[in-house]
């Protein structure tokens, strides 16, 4: 029910919320800072605002700091505009309710690495793999504080599913290797994640019995880089995509 309302509230009450459009771009932030406020879950969130062509854009960040090895830090984020006159459900709503509900589901837990849970501004196009898509903003500031960062874990359009065969074409050029009807959930990464898409693999298995395939793959094909993991990439850090296909 949390997660259908979570969609809902994004997708139909804001609905489409492109980074062209700044104002639905910070009432998107606000609204996500508020579920993670301390009268919603617990948490203390911090707004990184950053710049681009003069207009304020804001990444929000909710932190539960580690017991023995808080400097070691995994993220969890998922981006939170859509593309132009679409209402994102999909891309990326599902994204944004999981990393909530995950946010919630940690809360007043103890762990021993330091959890992070993040909103990124500016995934879609024009920004994509540009100097103003906010999960790159992001990565480089945590290399330029030298943040340990283990693993990041992307969120990237979660809520398809279809017994259909032929309803998924997922990676691209290597159909014969995946399966072709879309009722599983990728985790994705380039070559230098392969230990993370292991890790995450294996524990993923040892909790859920829901369809589960792999892939650590070139980044240069299309489709392994096409969300907020690909920023971590560009800084260094290991870091996969979750998705639906």
């Amino acid at each position: 029910a949390a997660l259908r309302s979570w969609v809902q509230r994004l997708s139909v009450d804001i609905g489409a919320r492109p980074g062209s459009d700044v104002t639905k771009s910070r009432i998107t932030a606000k609204w996500i800072e508020s579920e993670l406020s301390e009268e919603n879950m617990g948490y203390r969130p911090e707004v990184r605002t950053f710049e681009v062509d003069g207009l304020q854009y804001r990444n929000v960040e909710a932190q539960l700091t580690g017991t023995t090895r808080p400097a070691e830090i995994v993220i969890v984020g998922a981006h939170y505009d859509s593309v132009a006159d679409c209402p994102g459900a999909n891309d990326n709503a599902t994204g944004v309710a999981a990393m909530l509900a995950l946010a919630r589901a940690f809360t007043g837990l103890e762990n021993a690495r330091t959890l992070r849970f993040v909103a990124f501004a500016n995934e879609e196009p024009p920004y994509f793999r540009t100097e103003a898509m906010g999960s790159l903003v992001y990565a480089r500031a945590c290399r330029r504080k030298a943040e340990k960062i283990v693993g990041m874990i992307s969120l990237e359009s979660l809520g398809y599913y279809s017994d259909e065969k032929n309803s998924q074409q997922f990676p691209p050029g290597l159909r014969r290797f995946y399966p072709d009807t879309g009722n599983f959930v990728g985790i994705v990464g380039d070559e230098s994640s392969k230990d993370l898409v292991e890790v995450f693999y294996r524990s993923f298995r040892g909790v859920s019995d829901f369809p589960v395939q792999k892939a650590a793959l070139p980044p240069e094909l299309p489709g392994i880089g096409w969300s907020d993991h690909w920023s971590f990439w560009q800084s260094g850090y290991p870091a996969l995509m979750v998705t639906d296909t």
